[in-house]
């Protein structure tokens, strides 16, 4: 269905907001949305737009365009009622005002730990008491450390964690690995995996409770678009 030329906000009454992120799964989520009936205006898509909110062929369904750690901020406080995000998102965010119905199954990826090639099993560092992490995970790297009798003195870091360790600020990074190649690249090696990943459709509880037909049936929808590509 073509969208029409006009811009028409969904009323923020009455509409939903689809909040979705930034980056490789969007490129993913593309024949998802399209399956489940969902057409953003052309511009979604395009890097370049500075709209970060979009019309869709749904006057009742906005989408909304974040960093992958926004997407649950906006669902979990109700900004968005649906939203698009990857299982590390919810582990490190850990809120009851999210509920996440379905593995959508795409975005493979994992939170792992790794070290330098060159330390790698010179010493045995889970018999420490105590080591020094650098990640955007505080949460998942303190919860992983602590099961294991250690405290994790979190350097916490938005991006380029493989430099951490070269430069001295942390003996291990936590951060979320899909080839391993940028590991490979800066000297590091895989040591442990903490957690498969994979993108989840989830929505707000309160939004499920009070608009119960509205929003499964967006879940169905996307649960038809996951049958479709199996």
């Amino acid at each position: 269905m073509d969208m029409p030329m006009t811009t028409h906000f969904a009323d923020s009454a009455t509409g939903l907001v689809l909040a979705l992120p930034k980056g490789r799964i969007l490129k993913e989520l593309a024949p998802f949305l399209a399956r489940a009936g969902i057409i953003p205006a052309p511009d979604f898509t395009d890097e370049d737009s500075r709209r970060l909110r979009f019309p869709t062929n749904d006057a009742a369904l906005d989408v909304v365009r974040v960093r992958p750690f926004d997407v649950a901020t906006f669902v979990a406080h109700g900004a968005a009622q649906i939203g698009v995000c990857g299982a590390d998102v919810l582990m490190e965010y850990d809120t009851d005002q999210i509920y996440a119905p379905l593995d959508l199954g795409i975005g493979r990826c994992r939170v792992s730990v790794a070290e330098q090639v060159v330390t790698a099993g010179r010493e045995d560092w889970r018999a420490w008491s105590r080591i020094a992490v650098a990640t955007k995970y505080p949460n998942i790297a303190r919860r992983h450390f602590a099961a294991r009798g250690i405290q994790a003195e979190v350097v916490h870091l938005n991006g380029a964690m493989e430099l951490a360790p070269s430069l001295g600020l942390s003996r291990v990074i936590v951060d979320l690995v899909q080839t391993g190649s940028t590991l490979k690249a800066n000297g590091l090696v895989e040591t442990e995996v903490i957690a498969h990943v994979t993108s989840r459709l989830i929505v707000n509880r309160t939004a499920l409770k009070t608009r119960p037909e509205e929003i499964t049936g967006f879940v169905d929808r996307f649960r038809a678009a996951m049958d479709q590509s199996a």
